[in-house]
């Protein structure tokens, strides 16, 4: 096995480790130190120092405290990441996965969690992801209605503008106000917020439809007017009924 070392002026350089960069990969690939690694470093301390200026047993205790408090910072720290993984089961969450400067996106619900050492891992769609790329969690209702937002829009934006509507795109317009009557109040607070300019657009494509109707009873996303109707109907029979209730009296 050839090994390359520096040279300069004709002589290796002074404290080149042919094993450093194997020495330096091991320490990356374990950058943290635990309970033993600061054991060792410590016996090592106490071995290699200077005999005529020993360390005070106060410094040893006082490297001690700091790494008891270190310790229990990052147990500490463990158990707040293993108890969010758990809360994470059962929802929607969305994961930034970089790779040599290109970050992707990968959403999806969280099927189990799995922990192996210090790093803790989220199963979606039978694929695992380090806790660390988490990126979003993401509310059910929110989703819900940011994806029918996006149907909305879709759908409002097929349409043809207000002023070149015809009564052929009756119908169309007809399901997307059923549609739309249909939501809760979320949905559509959620639609006014992200999808303002579709939401005017719907509105004008409606008042433009049933001005060119003419006909009340044919009034299109007339859920309401169904609901005036309805009333005015209620108060009709009230009023028949107080008549016939005077003629018999």
């Amino acid at each position: 096995m050839s090994v390359t070392v520096p040279v300069k002026d004709g002589e290796i350089v002074n404290g080149y480790d042919p094993n450093a960069k194997e020495t330096e990969e091991k320490r990356d690939s374990n950058s943290s130190l635990d309970k033993e690694a600061f054991l060792q470093l410590l016996v090592a301390q106490m071995k290699y120092q200077d005999p005529l200026e020993p360390t005070s047993n106060t410094e040893y205790i006082s490297q001690l405290a700091t790494f008891s408090s270190l310790e229990e910072m990052q147990n500490m720290r463990a158990s707040m990441e293993t108890a969010q993984a758990t809360s994470l089961v059962g929802k929607t969450v969305i994961m930034a996965i970089t790779n040599n400067g290109e970050t992707n996106y990968v959403s999806g619900r969280v099927d189990q969690v799995r922990k192996e050492g210090s790093k803790t891992y989220l199963s979606i769609d039978d694929a695992w992801y380090n806790l660390d790329d988490l990126d979003t969690v993401v509310d059910d209702e929110y989703l819900d209605a940011t994806l029918i937002a996006e149907d909305f829009k879709e759908a409002v934006g097929e349409m043809p503008d207000p002023d070149k509507l015809t009564l052929s795109d009756k119908t169309k317009l007809n399901a997307i106000a059923a549609a739309y009557d249909s939501l809760t109040s979320y949905q559509k607070a959620h639609i006014a917020r992200y999808c303002k300019d579709e939401l005017d657009k719907f509105k004008q494509l409606i008042a433009k439809m049933n001005e060119l109707l003419g006909d009340d009873s044919d009034n299109v996303g007339g859920s309401d007017d169904k609901e005036d109707s309805t009333e005015g109907t209620e108060g009709t029979d009230n009023k028949d009924d107080s008549t016939s209730q005077d003629g018999k009296k």
